[in-house]
């Protein structure tokens, strides 16, 4: 049987693994690094490194390094989020094709799915490297939240590192799946996903093979990227009043400090204080400063805390959909490097009553849900090896719906709904000899279309004139397995069909991605 991968693609850190033998295991790469830093640096000459050489080039050369690039996928460079996510980074981001987001670099304009190519690339070639085999299929992973858009903008990213992505599923749900797969459990669980980007929590029934969402929430803008500034913030701040000098603006600086405070925070969960020292920060008449602090843990609990009950928010959303008490819960499953900070996991324990479950690694749970779920779709359908089959049970993230007269969000499919799953809706003309109608198609939770995402139009042409209302077009919504949407419309009066695959992400065509090319 031909092997595919499972592949964490995470906004800081990304692992890939595979199913050997019977078994899930991580592929590491030649110097046995489970996980890879999701960097990518352009290098002066016009070389390209990935991972954890790219990752020491922030410091070197911010402006040329690229980071947290999942925090723009399939987004409008106008998206509210995606505004946040820019004025954040270092290097330059502009308007692209169908205004999504591309960084100039080197003279260059590299858009978002090409960066996550690389990374994708790296995680492909390290896979070949460990199962001495080519690989060319995978299931890759991205934040429940996700919506259509960056959805199929993953899948994109799979196509152009030269990867069948045979499957998009949610992180969360990978996680259960390395948490319960082989085990017969019969239990209700919840997933806490707390990554470096992104937070994620989702309630599933495990029943045997059957692994069933039953809700989920999430948040774009929260993870141990956030802790990492709050405590560089701290420092720096401490810093400007003993020296009256502000290093924040000097990009190269600021991102040294940032990395030390990551090592900081990963420390502090081992240790109650340690030393964060950044040499020659600032530079003044008598010479260079270098920024130095003691830093105990509970001063990082009290900077963090405000960021840790963020995610409870998430969670009681997800229990209200539900309609689910933490006390019902049985398991609930640590997932993500930010949950190996103490305070996280005991308030996670006070919140739920009960400890929180880690038997397989919150780094890496993620990525062997993955290649579970990538060997079960490969593996044929044999009486003899029932082990192989498990069934996955996911729901659609956000509402959708349409754009109602008087401008309002008529919602057709609605959040955490199972998918896949597939509505129909008759529409009618509304005035006398229309011969078009337009169907605007938006994703999320307000009555207010501006405040929803818009995922494109569907324009049903060539209708008979008539008067208003006799003629009828039936629009079907279906939402597949991957969470992508797919429209397809039929004019009840001549039976003509019309199919739009909704994928306004998309910011080339296909003539223009098959022309896309990594540099080596």
């Amino acid at each position: 049987m031909e092997t595919a991968i499972g592949i964490d693609l995470g906004t800081s850190y990304s692992t890939v693994a595979a199913v050997v033998d019977g078994r899930p295991q991580v592929l590491t790469d030649e110097e046995g690094f489970e996980v890879q830093p999701s960097v990518v640096a352009f290098l002066d000459g016009g070389g390209i490194v990935v991972g954890r050489d790219a990752r020491a080039q922030l410091a070197i050369d911010p402006y040329n390094t690229i980071y947290s690039a999942k925090r723009l996928i399939g987004r409008r460079i106008d998206d509210p989020d995606a505004r946040i996510a820019i004025n954040n980074l270092p290097y330059p981001v502009v308007a692209g094709p169908s205004e999504h987001p591309v960084i100039k670099v080197r003279g260059e304009r590299v858009s978002i799915p090409e960066v996550s190519a690389y990374v994708l690339r790296m995680m492909k070639k390290i896979a070949e490297k460990r199962l001495r085999q080519p690989v060319d299929k995978a299931v890759i992973t991205v934040p429940a939240n996700f919506n259509d858009a960056q959805r199929e903008s993953t899948r994109i990213a799979g196509r152009i590192a030269g990867l069948d992505v045979i499957r998009i599923i949610n992180e969360p749900t990978a996680a259960s799946l390395a948490y319960g797969y082989g085990r017969g459990l019969n239990r209700l669980i919840a997933v806490y996903d707390f990554g470096g980007g992104s937070f994620d929590f989702t309630l599933l029934e495990v029943r045997g093979l059957v692994f069933r969402v039953i809700s989920t929430a999430g948040d774009m803008f929260l993870g141990g990227d956030d802790f990492d500034e709050a405590l560089a913030t701290a420092v720096s701040n401490s810093f400007w009043k003993q020296t009256h000098i502000e290093f924040q603006k000097d990009v190269v600086e600021w991102q040294r400090v940032l990395l030390a405070c990551e090592e900081t925070k990963r420390t502090l969960s081992q240790q109650s204080s340690c030393e964060l020292r950044v040499e020659r920060v600032a530079n003044t008449a008598k010479g260079a400063l270098d920024l130095s602090a003691t830093v105990t843990r509970d001063l990082f609990n009290a900077l963090c805390f405000d960021l840790v009950r963020r995610t409870f928010a998430v969670c009681e959303r997800a229990l209200e959909d539900a309609k689910v008490r933490p006390e019902d819960i049985d398991d609930v499953v640590m997932v993500g490097g930010s949950t190996y900070i103490p305070l996280v996991r005991a308030s996670v324990e006070q919140f739920f009553g009960k400890q929180p479950r880690t038997e397989v690694s919150p780094e890496t749970s993620i990525a062997l849900g993955a290649a579970i779920q990538a060997y079960s779709l490969m593996a044929a359908p044999s009486p003899s090896a029932p082990s192989k089959q498990t069934v996955l049970l996911d729901v659609l993230p956000h509402s959708i719906g349409i754009v109602a007269a008087g401008g309002m969000t008529e919602r057709v499919l609605e959040r955490n709904m199972a998918i896949p799953v597939e509505q129909s809706r008759i529409f009618s003309t509304g005035r006398d000899n229309q011969t078009e109608l337009k169907i605007r198609i938006v994703q999320g939770e307000s009555r207010e279309v501006d405040e929803n995402t818009p995922l494109g139009e569907l324009i049903i042409d060539g209708l008979r004139a008539a008067p208003r209302g006799e003629v009828e077009v039936l629009v079907t919504f279906e939402v597949d397995t991957n969470g992508i949407l797919n429209v397809t419309a039929r004019n009840r009066d001549s039976g003509r069909v019309y199919k739009k695959s909704v994928k306004v992400s998309r910011e080339f065509d296909d003539r223009a991605l098959a022309n896309i090319a990594l540099k080596p």
